[in-house]
């Protein structure tokens, strides 16, 4: 009986390239899953803040809407940082600021002192540990049939973050108190340092790209991006989606209370949004290849606006708080890898952490109006109604303005010969 061949040197590099593929895209989902689930929780310290503060749900409200201007007006910047120097140092300062920024909300009790610990300094570091950071740093170490799935992938880490993060920040708040619940979250943040290690260095491009990469440099690029209509697109509908998170995130608490249910109602509303958008994410990554992205994007919209308009005409139950995140968490942020993957279809890898992270401040400018109006909102008004139905309004639109975007129709993998 003959021995068995030992692998070939092209088998054994395979291998270990499909290793590289599943570390990298394993670290990305757990740093991801950290600094969104702490971002992701933040709307269960609205009325521990008010309480503690006493500065009114407006200036709460308004303290977090610069947080989620900054989160995204940092990713762009922190991105060409990442394609020029490499993403290791940029997550490893974003560390560093995230849990700096939370232990300092803990000390603050002025509007300005809010603004500048939650709204600036742990916004613009968990903005360096974010999507398009990670995102960018994982296609360019991929082969382009795996980067809709790898997108996918670290999505669902972030959705994790959610689903863990925020139960576990109402139990401790429960036992021991906001303060500590932050402390915990400024812990976590600073567990992404190693995890740095494994995306050190920038990858080197093969020699066509290396030209192409010369011949098109960053100020070059984004001359071209910002006169193609379809990324303005991406941008006019991700800015949609940014309000409606932000919205929710903030603002879901306070409307569970409005409604004379407990807290835990909310907290496990954000926990099932996120266990659900893990699922979301997956299908929306795998989807990718085989169906247009746009077309995508425009069926998460346009359920988002059926699901707005359904939850307000149902009663105002648990129940009804926890079928509606179901139903929202499926495209809560799956928008992410379709969005990401078009830009990659549009102007390729190269730059493509500062690309998707311009589309990205986009999202968060309408996450600025999101969490701002919502606290103006339940202020002047007392309930969150007119947000919902500018809500559903918004989604419908965003749904439409993904048609135009020219995208050409995944082509079936080659047979292999």
């Amino acid at each position: 009986m003959s021995a068995a061949l030992p692998p070939t040197p092209a088998a054994t590099a395979s291998a270990a390239a499909a290793r590289s593929a599943w570390l990298t895209m394993l670290v990305a989902a757990a740093i991801l899953m950290i600094t969104m689930g702490a971002r992701q929780s933040l709307g269960l310290f609205v009325s521990p803040l008010n309480t503690h503060t006493g500065l009114g749900i407006a200036t709460v409200s308004f303290a977090m809407a610069v947080g989620q201007f900054v989160w995204g007006a940092a990713q762009p910047v922190f991105g060409a940082v990442a394609d020029r120097w490499g993403p290791a140092r940029v997550i490893v300062a974003g560390a560093v600021m995230l849990a700096a920024g939370m232990a300092l909300t803990t000390r603050v009790t002025g509007e300005w002192g809010l603004v500048f610990a939650l709204g600036v300094l742990s916004a613009a570091g968990a903005g360096a540990g974010s999507f398009s950071i990670l995102i960018g740093a994982t296609a360019q170490r991929l082969p382009p049939e795996r980067r809709a799935f790898a997108s996918g992938f670290i999505n669902a880490g972030g959705s994790f973050g959610q689903f863990l993060f925020a139960p576990l920040n109402q139990a401790v708040m429960s036992a021991f108190g906001w303060m500590q619940a932050m402390w915990v979250m400024a812990a976590a943040a600073l567990a992404t340092i190693p995890m740095a290690w494994a995306l050190r260095g920038r990858p080197r491009a093969p020699a066509a790209a290396a030209a192409a990469a010369g011949e098109m440099p960053l100020r070059a690029q984004l001359r071209v991006a910002l006169r193609n209509r379809s990324y303005w697109c991406l941008h006019a509908g991700f800015f949609t989606c940014g309000f409606h998170i932000a919205f929710l995130v903030t603002h879901l608490p306070g409307e569970v209370a409005l409604c004379g249910l407990p807290a835990g109602v909310a907290a496990t509303s954000l926990a099932v949004i996120g266990l659900a958008n893990v699922a979301g994410s997956l299908a929306a990554g795998a989807l990718g290849n085989h169906v247009r992205m746009k077309m995508i994007l425009f069926w998460m919209y346009a359920s988002r606006a059926v699901a707005v308009l359904a939850y307000l005409a149902a009663p105002k139950e648990p129940w009804t708080f926890y079928v509606f995140a179901a139903v929202l968490g499926a495209t809560w942020l799956a928008t992410v890898p379709p969005t990401a993957g078009l830009t990659a279809k549009l102007f390729g890898t190269r730059y493509l952490a500062t690309l998707f992270g311009l589309t990205l401040l986009s999202h968060q400018v309408g996450g600025f109006f999101g969490a701002w109006l919502g606290g103006l909102a339940v202020v002047h008004t007392g309930s969150y109604a007119w947000m919902w139905w500018a809500d559903a309004a918004l989604a419908l639109a965003a749904a439409l303005v993904n048609l135009p975007i020219r995208e050409a129709r995944p082509r079936p993998a080659a047979a292999p010969a």
